[in-house]
């Protein structure tokens, strides 16, 4: 792919970065829209933006260290070189929701209403920036015998090269511009708070279960081999989200 877009001196554009940024961008941008309409002011979804943008890169980057800590400790360096890949989402989300928590609490809103208003960014965010992942050549798939099999050439991509490997980065893309649409049309129909950013949970990390099974990038080994430590993580993420929509939404009924 192209994991560079071009060069001017010693300044290099990523597409792996810009793909982040505009993801980013537009997050905000449709969260400072929906919370018009919750009664929240957009400087300060704007502000609550920041601090989110920033806990999802540090907590997804942190994540993506600790799975492949044997690298970095040879390399410690190359953990802040971000823009060329690497970042998971299920530890962007975990430091998401606890900045939200301290913001909530200093700020006397509720974390729910907050936590549903975030949902459908972190969707959109997630199939904007998997596209740049796609440009990198990270997060790639297992050799592919398939017809959609995608040969990598580009010798600074960071996966292998001059191989059909299964797209898993457009696969988590997909997924993602999926999600973001189906919390769109429930947002406006929920019966109560946590119901968006719960089911944001259980979608994403459903998708992220089915995806983990093409990935080819070391992402940690578990239980012999036959589990992640991505995917232990996605599944204790899933069953705990699927609890507590079960919980909320008797405690809705009761109400």
């Amino acid at each position: 792919m192209h994991p560079d877009l071009f060069s001017i001196g010693p300044f290099t554009l990523h597409t792996y970065g810009l793909c982040v940024a505009v993801g980013f961008l537009i997050a905000i941008l449709v969260t400072v829209k929906i919370g018009k309409s919750a009664g929240i002011k957009p400087q300060q979804t704007m502000d609550m933006g920041f601090l989110i943008i920033l806990a999802a890169i540090i907590g997804s980057r942190l994540m993506y260290v600790l799975m492949n800590v044997s690298y970095y400790v040879e390399r410690p360096m190359d953990m802040f070189k971000v823009w060329q890949g690497g970042l998971v989402f299920s530890g962007g989300i975990i430091c998401v929701v606890l900045t939200v928590i301290w913001y909530t609490k200093k700020h006397d809103l509720s974390f729910w209403k907050i936590a549903d208003l975030w949902a459908p960014a972190m969707a959109i965010g997630q199939g904007i920036g998997r596209i740049g992942c796609f440009m990198a050549g990270c997060c790639y798939g297992k050799p592919s015998g398939s017809n959609w099999g995608v040969v990598f050439t580009d010798p600074h991509a960071l996966a292998p090269l001059n191989i059909a490997l299964y797209p898993t980065q457009l696969y988590s893309s997909l997924s993602g511009f999926v999600i973001f649409f189906v919390l769109i049309l429930m947002h406006s129909r929920k019966k109560f708070e946590g119901q968006v950013f719960f089911w944001l949970l259980v979608m994403h990390s459903t998708a992220r279960l089915f995806v983990e099974r093409f990935r080819g990038d070391d992402r940690g080994i578990l239980l012999g081999g036959d589990m992640s430590i991505t995917q232990l993580v996605t599944l204790l993420i899933l069953i705990a989200s699927i609890v507590a929509l079960f919980i909320f939404k008797r405690r809705q009924a009761k109400n």
